[in-house]
């Protein structure tokens, strides 16, 4: 699949969120009929306050105020609050928000959540707003749009694409005298590398041991990336699972001698440096996350030479899959969704906001923002965009659609993992009690 046929994806308060006010120079202007028709200059406008939210770190914060900053003045009758929070800790406080029907006007939305979110009613439907052209996905494909689609109804709409991939650091690696993986290389490649990297056991200025990498088996979409490298599609067309309990187990299996011989990044240490990890303190090679992390990792490491290089193998040469991601959605109770498509809209499509993200959030679905992009030679933009593409020549195939409860579901394997990674439970028992809260939350 070419990188431009992109298929279809597949209790913490509010108040816990680091809010920031943001506020407009002047209340003047009103709605209009459309995107391009803001009717800025009618001073009958009455002044509309939405509320934003989204997860990510300081740097993403810094570039959501810029891209707010030039929102107010294009719509100087709108005020944005914004608030944000941690991946965990913002879902959590998403959850209780839907229960009292006070969602954000706008929030970042994760495909995890899509069918359960749309099955209760909790988001807008943004068909409407598409139809009058208040949001104009005209420089989007038609296949990503569709990645936000649930039962007919539009809930969200993807910002960009992002592909897995192992984020490294040639500096720790140089320091620990082993070479970083080389393309092709397999999952038995990687477990040797992190043999070879802690078996260096080079120490960090502080003390700190260097590790090869955290263990990728805590991390739910990499054992649904390893199960479609297989051939197998994770979930059914129905919404169950296709995978069993032997499957998991094997899984959480493939590591268990890196944990047991002090070879993978130790759950302790990565609990004490929460919200960063291993490869941001500096004290890891590598990291398999998402591609568009790249910027976040350079900018808490302080490391401006960290680079992408494709994940491990499946057995037959199979590699990523894309998937629709960072989403946009309006909570089903705002009092203003024709300001919230505006906004949306605005961050979507906006070429401005597409130079203030780059690719930190992956590379844009709108062309125009796609285009907008300065990607420097060696930047991090220039390297995710050049990975996606290197990616889109080679096999790839359709992100697994979640099912509902994903979001649950994978909180859960989490949890399990970092007990897992403490030495509190073990493969066999880890996947038997995670499959009986699958139960619970996918029916």
């Amino acid at each position: 699949m070419k990188r431009s046929l992109v298929g279809a994806v597949g209790m913490v308060a509010a108040a816990s969120m680091v809010l920031t006010a943001c506020s407009s120079g002047a209340n003047a202007g009103a709605g209009g009929a459309g995107a391009d028709d803001p009717n800025r200059e009618n001073p009958g406008a009455e002044p509309v306050t939405l509320v934003l939210n989204w997860w990510g770190n300081d740097d993403r914060a810094s570039r959501y105020a810029q891209a707010v900053d030039l929102f107010e003045k294009e719509y100087p009758w709108i005020t944005v609050t914004t608030g944000f929070s941690d991946f965990p800790s913002y879902w959590e406080a998403k959850a209780t928000e839907a229960a009292g029907k006070a969602l954000p006007d706008v929030f970042q939305f994760d495909s995890a959540y899509l069918r359960e979110y749309a099955q209760f009613g909790h988001v807008l439907d943004l068909k409407p707003l598409i139809d009058d052209g208040t949001i104009d996905l005209s420089g989007y494909d038609e296949k990503l749009v569709a990645g936000g689609q649930v039962d007919g109804k539009q809930v969200a709409i993807p910002t960009s694409t992002n592909t897995l991939a192992m984020v490294v650091n040639p500096d720790v690696a140089a320091a620990a005298g082993v070479d970083l993986p080389k393309d092709g290389y397999t999952w038995d490649d990687l477990n040797t590398f992190m043999e070879d990297v802690a078996g260096a056991d080079t120490k960090t200025a502080d003390g700190y041991k260097l590790y090869g990498s955290a263990d990728y088996t805590g991390t739910f979409w990499i054992f649904l990336q390893s199960l479609v490298q297989q051939g197998t599609q994770p979930f059914t067309d129905d919404g169950k699972l296709n995978f069993k309990e032997s499957d998991v187990v094997e899984w959480l299996k493939s590591t268990a001698d890196l944990r047991g011989g002090d070879a993978i990044y130790p759950a302790a240490r990565a609990a004490a440096v929460k919200p960063k990890t291993g490869l941001s303190m500096n004290e890891s090679v590598g990291e398999i996350t998402w591609d568009n992390f790249l910027a976040a990792y350079t900018a808490d490491s302080g490391k401006d030479n960290l680079k992408l290089i494709p994940i491990p193998s499946g057995p037959d040469g199979t590699g990523n899959f894309f998937r629709p991601s960072m989403h946009l959605a309006a909570g089903a109770n705002t009092e203003h969704p024709y300001e919230a498509g505006l906004l949306i809209n605005f961050l979507l499509t906006n070429p401005e906001v597409g130079k203030i993200f780059g690719t930190s959030k992956g590379v844009p679905g709108d062309k125009a923002q796609r285009d907008a992009i300065e990607a420097p030679a060696g930047s991090v933009d220039a390297q995710v965009i050049a990975f996606e593409d290197q990616i889109g020549t080679t096999e790839t195939t359709t992100a697994p659609i979640p099912v509902k409860g994903f979001g649950t579901i994978e909180a859960s394997w989490l949890t399990l993992s970092e007990e897992l990674g403490n030495g509190l439970t073990t493969p066999e028992d880890f996947a038997k009690r995670w499959f009986s809260e699958v139960q619970n939350a996918v029916g």
